[in-house]
């Protein structure tokens, strides 16, 4: 498999469909690596170690993380884990990428985490961007993170840089424009 094709099925196995190919996850949402190149060999997707590392370790978005012997994604699971990563101070400002169909429905009811964790949040507008043009035409939304903090909201940063919490009201989102100043809306 080229690399593209084995950081799809790693986000699959590791993030949502472990099952697929026969594999448990643990709380954490760590595998042995030795059980994952097994599974996928004998789902005939084989994976040496070394073309594992290399993805692991050139993939543009950081997803996963190798750890001894074992590795895991870094967040956007769909299956039950805990990542076990501690409260942190974000940044006053945090962006999130969507298409912009789903903005009307966003700005009425905030951002939800869905069948995910947790709601990603960015520290740039570009990233955002690039998260959002993957479904469809892109909109950039302001966070006004430290607000959301000074109300008691949680936000964690995951291992990739990656910032998670379990949700944003509206009143805390603004539509952000192309120079990354925030446009009209709640939160401004």
């Amino acid at each position: 498999m080229d690399p593209s094709q084995v950081s799809r099925r790693l986000s699959e196995v590791l993030r949502h469909r472990p099952d697929r190919i026969g594999l448990t996850l643990d709380a954490a949402g760590w595998v042995p690596i030795p059980d994952l190149l097994a599974a996928l060999a004998a789902h005939g997707q084989p994976v040496t170690r070394r073309q594992l590392a290399q993805v692991v370790a050139e993939n543009d978005k950081r997803r996963f993380t190798i750890e001894g012997d074992r590795i895991r994604a870094n967040q956007g699971h769909s299956v039950a884990v805990e990542l076990g990563l501690p409260a942190a101070v974000p940044p006053a400002v945090l962006f999130h990428g969507t298409a912009r169909r789903h903005l009307d429905a966003i700005m009425r009811e905030g951002l939800r985490r869905g069948t995910r964790h947790h709601v990603h949040l960015s520290t740039d507008a570009a990233t955002a961007r690039a998260v959002g043009a993957r479904h469809g035409v892109p909109v950039v939304l302001r966070v006004d993170a430290a607000a959301m903090a000074a109300a008691g909201h949680l936000f964690y940063r995951s291992a990739n840089g990656v910032w998670l919490t379990d949700a944003v009201p509206p009143d805390h989102l603004a539509e952000d424009d192309a120079g990354g100043r925030a446009g009209p809306g709640p939160g401004r």
